[in-house]
């Protein structure tokens, strides 16, 4: 309502009320001082051509004028601007509010009703509940917006939108706060005479307008209305026949065009034809198909779980009309909801519980995987159930479970008005399947989230396992360091050189950065590299000379062919895998014997050429036990040879050169037989040559 027009109404009620501060208000308005200043300067009040000022005007129109101009403006102002008034002939429904108005104000003087201005909008506005109809539903409404104004439009008004006109438009009202029983005027200008016996003066006034304007054939409820106003049937018969020539002076100075408003045809109100229930439930299940797949789809696009639970909540918020909304997901034990935080209750509802085997209805509800409605009323509501009314600050709930599946996630729960209820049993079937929407979602995201943190454990498994093996490889080279340095110690102690020894010391320096480096190197090394097995196995077989790891009683004989072995392996891996198993061997034989490292030469395994090499030695084998788990990663004290973690890594090595090892095992001893790819095509056929080295 226009801010002017409610002052105004208050500054004509007050007693004091001068004519300065009634052009100051209104000269705030340039709308209605373009009115004011137009009537005041039309034949009608100015016979000179001066145009005079807006208090000047004030004075000349006088203050019912002022009061008719003003009110009525700021009405036609407000109301032309609703949706589909544009497109509709408003004629006839603003010629019947202007009777009705000049009606309503001259009853009013005539009855000795003080605030004259009131009625004359009350009059006014006693309709105003119809185009309200028609800007809100435009489509069910559209066709008895200019239906006959009685009784008969009223039922059907009920019946198809839930509210009549008279109810509309004093909602409307009200929301204005005026201090008035205009509101009240308008919502009872269809009730039955008799009713409005004791009622006050302003609601009879506007009964009596009403009747007179719409349903001058009712002439017994005129009459009795008149007597209600406590006037005779000649006062009413002067205010009826004075009102068409003031209406249409009241037109001509507001600008509204009238002409042809009588020739408006006002038929009977019709309902329209009940629809189809099979078409309509089908309209309604598509149309829920439609929701739920876009919720779904929705779903589906967060990211993490509090996105999800966001997206979830503001969701039902917007399709179901909770006020609030809250969800309750399982705990890992299954056994209670658990609050998920969120929004304004963050801290209270991450605290929040509920127990599943204590019963309750939100117990049950998820339990038994069912829909819920809990009202306060209810007579076994439990603690948790009363601490979530406050929270929701609500007098009902709907809890929904959330199923995917067979399983029951949690449930959401939203917050309602009692009367609301009825509408969302109506609904159970869109309720549960935007639960099942959600659930699915949810589920999909607590797996992603379940997959992830298996992912987080095996990477760390995975830099748990390389640290034992770096920690075991490591000890290798710092075995070999620790006897050279002896061996270096005793011969700078004769002052003999130790140039081939520091050589050595620098290797296996370097080769402990790269084991200790190579930590992090999860994945394969880069294929592509070549290594002479000839020239690794000589330099295996110094690495073990001249150091008090060999005892005398072992020898280490090398059996290489003529040519160089080159292989597509990494000569470092290569070189690990040996010294591996030839600790291993000299372990193997406390009481002494022979440790062999030969090239067998080429072996076509699956049309791929292979370089085989052989690791043995004269022990006393492997038992059956040992020789089944060579190869896993098992913790050793070395009381059985050739096993352990040591190799476990001879065997991962091997793979990552695309390699193959195989074991045999008896009485006369152990080999490792090692086939590498062999770089080149066809096998060659040199002679095999020997060569002995003593560790001595």
């Amino acid at each position: 309502m226009p801010q002017i027009l409610i002052k105004l109404i208050e500054h004509l009620q007050a007693d004091d009320a001068g004519m300065p501060e009634l052009a100051a208000l209104i000269a705030k308005d340039a709308g209605m001082t373009s009115k004011i200043l137009a009537v005041a300067n039309s034949s009608a009040y100015q016979r000179h051509s001066r145009n005079v000022g807006l208090e000047q005007s004030l004075v000349s129109l006088g203050t019912d004028m002022i009061k008719t101009l003003v009110i009525s403006e700021s009405v036609f102002q407000t109301f032309n601007s609703f949706p589909h008034s544009a497109g509709t002939d408003l004629r006839a429904f603003w010629k019947s509010s202007l009777t009705a108005a000049v009606l309503a104000r001259d009853i009013a003087k005539a009855s000795g009703y003080a605030h004259v201005e009131e009625a004359y909008l009350a009059g006014l506005l006693h309709n105003v509940g119809r185009l309200a109809l028609l800007a809100t539903a435009p489509k069910e409404y559209g066709f008895n917006f200019m239906a006959r104004d009685d009784d008969a439009l009223c039922a059907v008004e009920q019946r198809t939108l839930q509210i009549t006109h008279s109810e509309a438009g004093a909602w409307l009202i009200e929301r204005w706060h005026l201090d008035s029983f205009l509101a009240d005027s308008v919502l009872y200008h269809h009730e039955p005479v008799a009713r409005l016996e004791s009622a006050h003066p302003l609601i009879r006034i506007v009964r009596l307008a009403h009747l007179l304007c719409c349903h001058e054939e009712q002439q017994t409820a005129i009459a009795d209305a008149s007597r209600l106003c406590g006037l005779g049937d000649s006062a009413l018969a002067i205010i009826a026949k004075a009102a068409a020539r003031q209406v249409a002076k009241a037109a001509e100075q507001l600008g509204i065009d009238l002409a042809g408003a009588d020739d408006v045809a006002a038929p009977p109100a019709v309902a329209p034809a009940p629809p189809d229930p099979v078409q309509q439930r089908l309209s309604e299940e598509v149309r829920n198909m439609v929701l739920v797949s876009e919720m779904g789809q929705t779903f589906a696009r967060q990211q993490g779980e509090a996105g999800l639970l966001d997206s979830i909540t503001r969701s039902a918020r917007i399709l179901f009309d909770f006020g609030t909304t809250v969800v309750l997901l399982e705990n890992a034990t299954g056994l209670a909801l658990v609050g998920a935080a969120g929004g304004e209750q963050q801290q209270r509802l991450a605290e929040f519980a509920i127990p599943l085997a204590k019963g309750g209805p939100l117990a049950a509800a998820a339990l038994q995987r069912r829909l819920a409605f809990v009202g306060r009323a209810d007579a076994a509501l439990g603690i948790v159930e009363d601490q979530l009314f406050r929270i929701l600050g609500t007098d009902s709930l709907v809890c929904l479970p959330l199923l995917a599946g067979q399983r029951c996630l949690g449930v959401l729960i939203g917050g309602v008005h009692a009367w609301q209820v009825a509408g969302y049993q109506q609904r159970e079937r869109f309720l549960q399947s935007f639960g099942h929407q959600a659930a699915v979602a949810l589920e999909t995201s607590m797996s992603e989230r379940g997959h992830a943190r298996r992912q987080l454990a095996h990477v760390a498994e995975e830099y748990r396992e390389a640290s034992r093996r770096v920690v075991h490889e490591v000890n290798n080279p710092l075995a070999i360091i620790k006897n050279y340095l002896s061996v270096l110690d005793s011969k700078l102690a004769r002052n003999e050189a130790v140039v081939g020894e520091m050589a050595i010391l620098n290797e296996e320096i370097d080769r402990v950065g790269q084991l200790v480096g190579g930590l992090a190197e999860l994945q394969p090394s880069e294929g592509g590299r070549v290594a002479d097995a000839a020239r690794v196995a000589a330099e295996v077989l110094r690495l073990f000379r001249a150091t008090g790891f060999v005892p005398a009683s072992v020898q280490i004989v090398a059996r290489m062919l003529d040519e160089p072995a080159e292989v597509e392996a990494d000569a470092d891996m290569l070189k690990q895998v040996l010294v591996n198993l030839v600790k291993n061997a000299v372990e193997a034989m406390p009481a002494g014997g022979t440790i062999e490292i030969c090239n067998r030469g080429h072996v076509n395994r699956e049309r791929r050429l292979y370089v085989e090499l052989c690791v043995s030695d004269s022990g006393p084998g492997l038992s059956a036990e040992v020789l089944a788990n060579l190869f896993s990663p098992v913790r050793s004290g070395k009381d059985g040879a050739h096993h352990g973690l040591g190799l476990s890594i001879v065997h991962g090595l091997v793979k990552k050169m695309q390699g193959m090892i195989s074991c045999r095992s008896g009485r006369n001893g152990t080999s490792f037989e090692i086939l590498l790819p062999a770089r080149g095509g066809a096998s060659r056929q040199p002679g095999a040559v020997t060569r002995a080295l003593d560790p001595a």
